[in-house]
């Protein structure tokens, strides 16, 4: 099975939007496999818009034009991935991120390119066009490429066959499909075909469903057809949000498993926001050190895929320690079963069994807008214990009690041994 254990990894949308580039993604591979390949880290997945030779910014240009083969599957624009020259696709790229020991990724829109159904291409491998297949009743609300299929055609499977063939001839080892997760029950049966295409190409390859908020009504379906699914929007860095996902998490959090992992997106640190001049929100995440520790933590916590969004060569010191916590990355892999034991306003616990049953993981969090003293019961345990470590700070329990003087949207996390 894939995705055994939640994927981690690298995604080009929060800090170069529909703009990222070939030398983008190449100097962001470089500096994974230097600094974070040894901690688990391993996927590069190029976002949205990689076809279009005019993306300047994180925003969409509708009706532009794009780069597109014979049989209406998008190609690379190669103005800016010029290793994809001469019909290679991305191929190149991928073969150099795999040169690194590390995965490549792309994002698709479901469905197919307008113009091939307007102009009539032939679907490869099949008796049919592109016109048969096409729905232009099912159009993205928000990025206006694409048609959704007619997915009780035959020309649909036979259209994203085509596409994930041609992906894997390129290497691609994580496909993040969008325009989908939420869209219950519209694109149901296309997700049923994605899934089957995906998982017929001849190459082992994750597949992710967006945007969210899936339906957690849908949550079985999701799980036998995708490996991860978005629970919300596109997560960005303000308090809000990072407080809203706990009561996301609790929700989702007993269907992470190996193979199929609730994502709560990506991880909004270091330098976002790179393809324009001047933002209002600015170059750096506005993520304070401490709620970017109770991301990592509940993130962890709840086990969800894990994601940088940052530009990684501007790491700082801070943000480089953040991502390389192995003892806090080890809760994705090591625990199970997750759930919080209580929630509040001001304030939230969670406790991870370890698979291995030596022990478990405890995490406290200080959700109010001042610093507090919190301290659990460690009767909440429900097991005697030898001793508990906070994983940021190394510091042990003192006589088992589990309290800690945390400022503003601050955690303590702890790693407890039977």
């Amino acid at each position: 099975m894939l995705a055994q254990t939640p994927p981690m990894g690298w995604n080009s949308w929060d800090c170069y939007g529909a703009a990222v580039t070939e030398a983008d993604v190449r100097r962001n591979a470089e500096y994974m496999a230097e600094h974070l390949k040894a901690h688990g880290w391993e996927y590069m997945v190029v976002d949205i818009q990689w076809y279009q030779p005019t993306a300047s910014t994180h925003d969409y240009e509708p009706f532009s034009e794009y780069s597109m083969d014979a049989h209406g599957r998008m190609t690379p624009a190669e103005n800016r991935f010029p290793s994809a020259a001469g019909g290679a696709g991305f191929k190149p790229l991928a073969d150099y991120v795999h040169g690194l020991g590390l995965k490549f990724g792309i994002h698709i829109m479901r469905g197919m390119p307008r113009a091939a159904a307007h102009q009539h291409l032939p679907i490869l491998g099949s008796a049919y066009t592109c016109d048969a297949a096409a729905d232009p009743n099912s159009i993205c609300a928000w990025n206006p490429d694409m048609y959704g299929l007619r997915c009780d055609h035959p020309g649909a499977r036979a259209y994203y066959d085509s596409i994930f063939r041609l992906y894997a001839e390129w290497g691609v080892d994580f496909v993040k499909c969008d325009d989908i997760a939420r869209e219950y029950p519209r694109c149901e049966k296309e997700i049923e075909v994605i899934s089957a295409a995906c998982r017929g190409c001849g190459r082992d390859i994750v597949l992710s469903l967006s945007p969210g908020p899936a339906p957690l009504e849908r949550a079985e379906h999701l799980k036998k057809y995708a490996n991860m699914w978005r629970i919300t929007d596109d997560f960005w860095d303000e308090w809000r949000l990072l407080k809203g996902m706990f009561e996301r998490a609790e929700k989702w959090c007993v269907h992470a498993a190996p193979g199929h992992w609730p994502d709560a997106d990506m991880l909004p640190v270091g330098a976002l926001r790179q393809c324009y001049d001047n933002h209002p929100n600015g170059k750096w995440t506005r993520f304070t050190p401490a709620e970017q520790r109770t991301m990592m933590a509940l993130w962890c916590m709840m086990r969800s895929p894990l994601m940088i969004g940052g530009n990684m060569p501007k790491n700082d010191d801070f943000t480089l320690a953040l991502l390389t916590n192995d003892a806090v990355l080890e809760i994705e892999k090591q625990s199970w079963c997750a759930h919080p034991l209580f929630t509040t306003d001001d304030e939230a616990a969670w406790i991870a069994p370890r698979k291995d049953a030596t022990g478990c993981y405890v995490a406290l969090f200080n959700l109010a807008d001042r610093a507090r003293r919190l301290e659990l019961d460690p009767a909440s345990v429900e097991h005697d214990f030898a001793h508990a470590t906070e994983l940021w700070t190394g510091r042990r329990a003192r006589r088992g009690r589990f309290i800690a003087r945390l400022a503003p949207h601050d955690c303590a996390v702890w790693k407890v041994e039977y």
